[in-house]
């Protein structure tokens, strides 16, 4: 069908009376702008997630704490005698051991968050991947006679999963007890102390400082902090910290623990906790 076409002469009409309908008729409400949305809070990570996927700097970091862990595992070794308990190495998962940025790059541009289904369509999925240094330290570790513990917050229901996707890595000593999962609180020292309760520990490795001690599950950023500063002579040591600039108890700081925040306020208070540099003259 041919399109219909309006004469100059109807068209300024319709045009008047357009117009005239306008001027008479009161103005409609402009839509409200759009609400910063999850989606917009998730384009945050990008950044941080593109530096674990492709800086050199990151994988260095990674195998330099490997190599930290080994040193003091071997140093363990060399200082145990038959009358001790015997070594164990307790380490965490994500982060520490496998790469979970596949899923913290599908999140951008999604109005999603990690406690979503997704995170454990993720799990299921098997596909997080290890770190650089980390299986072949472990391996050491089960060679030299040592017990190695894994201590994840992850869901229980997520240990078949978890189990599955740690063994086809080549990681060691996957057993029910070796392995364990939250099945009720995250403040993992429960799980610390069964332990040590019958190992001497040589040393521990996370992402998160709350992998370490309870007293960094604060969502006090000063607490932390301070805590920090009473501990620095067991990191590197003890304590052996890996990067994650993308998530973790640090964020949780910058909202006073409160993770029910929408996201706008939400970027308004990572905003707010930026320590800018101010130029002279300006305001």
């Amino acid at each position: 069908m041919k399109q219909r076409v309006l004469s100059p002469m109807v068209g300024t009409l319709v045009a008047g009376l357009v117009l005239a309908g306008c001027a008479s008729a009161p103005s409609e409400q402009q839509p409200a702008p759009s609400e910063y949305s999850l989606s917009d809070l998730n384009e945050q990570l990008v950044m941080a997630t593109a530096w674990v996927q492709h800086a050199a700097e990151y994988k260095a970091l990674s195998y330099q704490a490997f190599n930290i862990a080994r040193d003091r595992l071997d140093d363990a070794l060399a200082g145990q005698s038959r009358h001790d308990k015997p070594l164990a190495v307790v380490v965490d998962v994500d982060e520490t051991l496998v790469d979970n940025m596949a899923f913290e790059a599908w999140l951008v541009g999604k109005d999603e968050a990690y406690g979503s289904e997704r995170w454990h369509q993720w799990m299921k999925a098997r596909q997080a991947t290890a770190l650089p240094g980390a299986v072949s330290f472990l391996q050491y570790a089960d060679r030299q006679g040592v017990d190695v513990y894994y201590i994840t917050n992850r869901d229980e229901d997520a240990w078949t999963d978890t189990q599955a996707n740690l063994a086809a890595l080549g990681f060691p000593q996957l057993t029910r007890s070796h392995l364990l999962l939250k099945s009720g609180s995250s403040d993992k020292q429960a799980r610390r102390d069964l332990v040590t309760s019958s190992h001497q520990v040589a040393l521990m490795m996370g992402d998160n400082l709350a992998d370490f001690k309870s007293i960094y599950g604060s969502d006090l950023a000063s607490v932390r902090n301070e805590a920090v500063f009473d501990d620095q002579a067991r990191f590197g040591r003890r304590f052996i910290l890996l990067p994650n600039p993308v998530y973790g108890a640090w964020e949780a700081a910058l909202y006073d623990g409160d993770w029910s925040l929408p996201p706008d306020e939400k970027s308004a208070h990572r905003k707010a906790g930026l320590k800018a540099w101010q130029p002279s003259g300006t305001p």
